[in-house]
């Protein structure tokens, strides 16, 4: 006799569902259209503005901690400049107290009392360099030597910084406000917004003098 055969159903198993060939076929074709309009071009040149204001501070920072070694050293030689040495220590407390974040470089308003901070220390540390000029034992002294090459390394990376910085900035601003990019932004990128840059000020072409030697 034949074996008697079940009643129950047999089971099937369903496929995944598969996407419309359509749909595979768009996507494979604004792959490379998307990377060739520079989809990651925003984010690529805010990263590099970015990288660029950090190396900024970092000069920076490098310069006020030169500062106290540079006074100490000059308060031993010419007490009576008092009222330089300490508009230097007021300006460097001012700089490094005045901080910005990466967040704040679309904020002109912040960049710019960041820049007044820097900028003040900048013309206090000149005022007293100019007058050391009438020490010539101090301007001998081994370590104001020593701090003489410092100072004029760190003001010379400070030059290079901040126009590396001004030009990536400018790059990324171009970008948000040209076309394709200023559409990739839109669509991609909403919270984008343009960066401020450093403006010149008087001088600002060449670092400050600190050429002790003579």
């Amino acid at each position: 006799m034949p074996a008697a055969t079940s009643g129950a159903r047999p089971v099937r198993f369903r496929s995944a569902p598969q996407r419309p060939f359509w749909t595979l076929l768009v996507a494979a074709l604004l792959a490379p259209l998307l990377s060739a309009c520079g989809i990651n071009a925003v984010p690529t040149y805010q990263e590099r503005a970015q990288a660029a204001f950090a190396e900024v501070q970092n000069q920076y920072q490098r310069r006020a901690d030169l500062i106290p070694n540079l006074v100490e050293t000059v308060k031993g030689y010419a007490r009576q400049e008092q009222d330089v040495l300490t508009a230097v220590v007021e300006a460097r407390a001012r700089a490094t107290q005045t901080t910005i974040d990466a967040g704040q470089l679309t904020d002109p308003a912040a960049v710019q009392r960041f820049q007044e901070a820097q900028d003040g220390l900048s013309g206090a540390l000149s005022r007293l360099l100019v007058s050391v000029e009438a020490y010539p034992d101090l301007k001998s002294n081994a370590n104001f030597l020593a701090l003489q090459s410092q100072l004029e390394g760190t003001e010379n990376r400070i030059a290079v910084a901040r126009r590396d910085y001004i030009e990536a900035v400018r790059v990324y601003n171009t970008e948000l406000r040209t076309i394709p990019g200023r559409w990739i932004a839109a669509i991609f990128y909403g919270d984008a917004e343009p960066m401020a840059p450093f403006t010149a000020r008087a001088g600002a072409e060449t670092p400050p003098a600190v050429d002790f030697g003579k």
